[in-house]
Parts: C-alpha cells; structure tokens; sequence
C-alpha cells in the first residue's frame, strides 16, 4: 500500500514514521523534511500529503506537525480528506471505524515510538464500520465537501 507521509520538523518521530511504514511493506511517499527540497511549513507539507490521498496516488496519509493540530487543519482543507488528530490507538481505531478517517494526523512532541507502533496498527487493522448511521455521518462529510463555499 502506498502511504503519503509529511512533517515539519525533523524530528526522530517523523524519520520513524518512515521506517515502521517501511517495515509494515508499505510504501511511502514522502513531503515536507521528509523529502529534499520541499516546503517544510506544516500547512505545505500537510496539503501535499493529503492531496496525494485525495487525488488516489496514496491510500492513506500521516501528517506530523509539533502538536498535530496544524497539520490536521491543513489536511482537512482538502476536498475528500478527513484527518484525524490521534495521540492513542484507541482514537486511531475509532477514527479509523466511526469517521473513514484517510488520514492520520500525529503531534512529534507528544507521540512515542510505542505509541507510534500502537497507533499504526490500529489504524492499518480497523476498517471503516459499515452501520448505517456510520455510513450516513461520512455520506453528510461528502455533502459538506461538495457545499464549500455555499453555506
């Protein structure tokens, strides 16, 4: 599977993120200073990441900025993207489950690299939950996709 991956600072997390992503026999498509020559501005990196999923040239994205949460904004301005700021496995899985989330935003301060490991494998084990209440909430995020600017 193909992963789009972007950070802003290089930090020892982010370089992990790669490797363990690696090491689960993915691949990666890397932004930010993860890749030579990008913008490494959380907002740049971010969008990058996320247009990779939204555009179909990744299946899933990990957005890292200092505490996530730019890095999750960002990625949630892109048309089809529903990023979301995890710190455990447990919010990974249900974001995973209850919300289709297509990518992971994760904090470089506050994340470990246990915590890392857990979070991913939630992640890449948890499909989306076929409920129908489930299915409507992600059919009504497509809809507000589809109505921005228009509200």
């Amino acid at each position: 599977m193909i992963i789009s991956i972007s950070a802003d600072w290089d930090e020892p997390l982010a370089r992990m993120l790669a490797t363990e992503l690696k090491d689960r026999g993915h691949s990666v498509l890397p932004h930010g200073v993860l890749k030579e020559g990008d913008r490494t501005d959380w907002s740049y990196a971010s969008q990058a990441a996320a247009e990779d999923v939204a555009a179909g040239r990744a299946a899933f994205g990990v957005v890292c900025c200092w505490t996530g949460t730019g890095a999750s904004l960002a990625a949630n301005k892109v048309r089809g993207v529903r990023a979301a700021l995890c710190h455990d496995a447990y919010t990974a899985a249900g974001a995973r489950c209850f919300n289709d989330a297509n990518v992971l935003a994760i904090s470089l301060r506050l994340t470990s690299g246990p915590v890392l490991r857990e979070m991913l494998e939630a992640w890449f084990n948890t499909p989306a939950s076929q409920a129908s209440d489930d299915v409507a909430n992600i059919a009504r995020i497509h809809q507000l996709d589809n109505a921005l600017g228009t509200t």
